[in-house]
């Protein structure tokens, strides 16, 4: 990996490694409320390829968003639309999040799926073990605790 590709690369698996579980356990919190619960029940039903349309629903509903978004910054309103583009990104990954750990089991019965599974892991597994290493990380980590520290005492 080199370049611009491994630096936006090593950006969505940190993103992912600090953003998806906090935000996966945010909507199951959600879930748990009585409407929602019984779509997420439905949701662990579905079968294969049920799961893996399930995948599409987020990116249809927030494409149309990330346009206006979109449309809104070329008529000048820069901050609004980066505002919702970062809303947007947020929320879907915190819908693929909740989906993906509803739906893995189900999944992992995909050959293809458990395939790709299995690399993508090795692959973010390394480029963390990477970035771990790395001073930025560690000034990061270094950062987060004081962060969080400054809000317990709060």
């Amino acid at each position: 990996m080199a370049g611009a590709g491994s630096g936006l690369l090593a950006l969505l698996i940190l993103f992912e490694e600090w953003g998806w579980v906090p935000l996966q356990r945010v909507l199951a919190h959600i879930g748990r409320w009585p409407g929602l619960r019984w779509v997420e029940g439905w949701v662990r039903t579905l079968p294969p390829w049920g799961a893996v349309a399930i995948f599409v629903l987020p990116t249809t509903f927030l494409l149309p968003v990330k346009l206006l978004a979109l449309w809104a910054m070329g008529n000048g309103h820069v901050a609004l639309g980066m505002v919702v583009i970062v809303l947007a990104k947020v929320i879907g990954t915190a819908v693929v999040a909740r989906l993906y750990s509803l739906t893995q089991p189900t999944l992992m019965q995909l050959r293809w799926f458990a395939w790709t599974h299995a690399h993508w892991m090795r692959l973010k597994a390394a480029v963390l073990a990477r970035a771990r290493a790395s001073w930025a990380w560690r000034v990061a980590r270094v950062v987060k605790r004081q962060c969080q520290r400054w809000w317990r005492l709060r």
